[in-house]
């Protein structure tokens, strides 16, 4: 709980990570949150931008290979805001790469995720991968809220070791949910335009 106050205190003061909900309130309510993916700041401001009663219950999802190797950076993930891992290398993979994200729905915990499932340098998101589709399909039950996180992709940008200090926005936008018989190119397309229109 001490560690996860002070990474908050962390982040707000190197990016500011202020949240700025226009399509949706700050409910205690299951999600699944989604947004563009540019830095390796963004779980932790998009985490950092979630009211304190929210956060508690929100887990960023976090490739194993970056953030799962022990040291500071496996510290952050385990005890600040307890990642969920996601194996991204194949060969390392075994069964259902979104079981680990399942369980967690399952527990009642809120998810922050990347859809592109890489970072991008630029300013809008790549179009999304199929993993944003599946959560959606077996687990109806969370609220899927579309997110843009604003400077991020040039306060920390693919490469660079430390932060430069900008303010970064986090824009909450409308909750969205799989519509039924709604196919998974359709369903990706406008989860990727309901994060572009907060940009």
């Amino acid at each position: 709980m001490i560690t996860a106050r002070i990474l908050v205190g962390l982040v707000r003061l190197l990016v500011g990570a202020h949240g700025r909900w226009l399509g949706c309130e700050p409910k205690p309510v299951q999600r699944i949150y989604f947004a563009n993916h540019s830095s390796h700041l963004d779980a932790l401001a998009l985490w950092a931008a979630l009211p304190p009663l929210l956060r508690q219950r929100t887990r960023p999802v976090a490739a194993r290979d970056y953030w799962g190797k022990g040291g500071l950076r496996g510290f952050i993930a385990e005890h600040g805001f307890r990642a969920v891992y996601i194996e991204r290398d194949r060969e390392r993979r075994e069964g259902d790469p979104l079981e680990p994200l399942c369980e967690a729905l399952a527990t009642g915990d809120s998810l922050i995720i990347f859809p592109e499932g890489t970072r991008s340098p630029d300013a809008l998101p790549q179009p999304f991968k199929a993993g944003l589709y599946h959560l959606a399909r077996r687990h109806p039950q969370a609220e899927l809220v579309a997110v843009y996180l604003d400077t991020l992709h040039r306060a920390m940008p693919k490469g660079s070791l430390l932060p430069v200090p900008l303010t970064c926005m986090v824009r909450f936008g409308r909750a969205l949910r799989l519509a039924e018989g709604e196919d998974k190119e359709s369903f990706l397309q406008r989860a990727h335009a309901a994060v572009v229109e907060l940009a």
